[in-house]
């Protein structure tokens, strides 16, 4: 496994399954970029971390299912599926409890041996029709 496969892998079952937001220095650059589907474009730790604490604190037992990578240079790209149980208000939709997936495709490019921007697209209609049904179910 490469470096790169590794730190990604380190991201999401170590870091994200777990919200260890402790392995963030070790995963990114000070100053990384990030664009999640949850969400606006954030720059660096602090902002990164808030993000981990509204996903995983609207969502138990999250946890992400990697299902690809590929890696091509300086860059990783992925196809996931993310899930979790809704426990806290999201998308404006009170906590089921129920359980909601939704599938992602994350790019990840290195500077050196850290992350110095992540982007990634999620299927968040998706997850907004499981919310709503659940909602009204």
């Amino acid at each position: 496994m490469s470096h790169q496969i590794a730190v990604v892998t380190r991201f999401y079952k170590e870091m994200w399954d777990h919200a260890d937001k402790s392995l963030i220095p070790g995963i990114f650059h000070k100053d990384f970029t990030f664009r999640g589907s949850l969400g606006p474009v954030l720059v660096g730790h602090e902002q990164f971390a808030g993000y981990v604490d509204f996903v995983t604190g609207a969502l138990g037992s999250y946890t992400s299912d990697i299902l690809d990578l590929v890696e091509q240079g300086d860059k990783v790209a992925g196809r996931l599926r993310f899930h979790g149980y809704h426990r806290q208000e999201m998308f404006g939709f009170a906590p089921t409890g129920k359980h909601v997936a939704w599938a992602g495709a994350p790019f990840f490019t290195f500077e050196g041996d850290k992350v110095r921007d992540l982007w990634v697209l999620g299927d968040v209609h998706g997850l907004i029709e499981q919310l709503k049904a659940n909602a009204s179910g």
